[in-house]
């Protein structure tokens, strides 16, 4: 079994949760909620019995989880389950991310260099970080 992942997240004046987690091998379904109010507001279900037998299972869970962990976020913040919020929940402005993310700077790695590491430390919040990610901002990578 994986560890899960959770997550708060602001939008539109309410704190969301979402959490993923894996059933297990048994079971064989990565399932993540979304929670506002402490009410399950949407739900994704992905089964993997298919691939049980799979040498590098965990990192293929791991994977799967991640990336519908990510959708549930892209979607919340794209406003798929803005139908399903709670009637009290503060209905605000919210303007669409751009269609198209502008073009990231690529620069040369050195013999030197590391690929990961010195430039991923920030002084963001998780929040700010997962939304820059989910808009396609990569925040210029300066350690803000």
């Amino acid at each position: 079994m994986v560890v899960g992942f959770n997550h708060n997240i602001k939008y539109r004046g309410q704190t969301y949760h979402a959490q993923t987690e894996d059933s297990g091998a048994d079971r064989a379904q990565v399932v993540t909620h979304l929670f506002l109010g402490g009410n399950i507001i949407a739900s994704k279900r992905t089964g993997y019995a298919d691939i049980a037998a799979a040498e590098n299972l965990a990192d293929v869970v791991r994977s799967l989880m991640e990336e519908q962990h990510k959708e549930v976020l892209r979607n919340l913040v794209h406003g798929v389950y803005d139908h399903t919020a709670l009637p009290h929940a503060p209905v605000r402005d919210y303007a669409p991310p751009p269609a198209a993310a502008p073009p990231v700077e690529e620069k040369p790695v050195g013999p030197g260099d590391t690929l990961f590491g010195d430039d991923l430390i920030s002084e963001r919040s998780l929040d700010e970080v997962i939304l820059a990610y989910l808009a396609g901002d990569d925040g210029g990578s300066t350690g803000r």
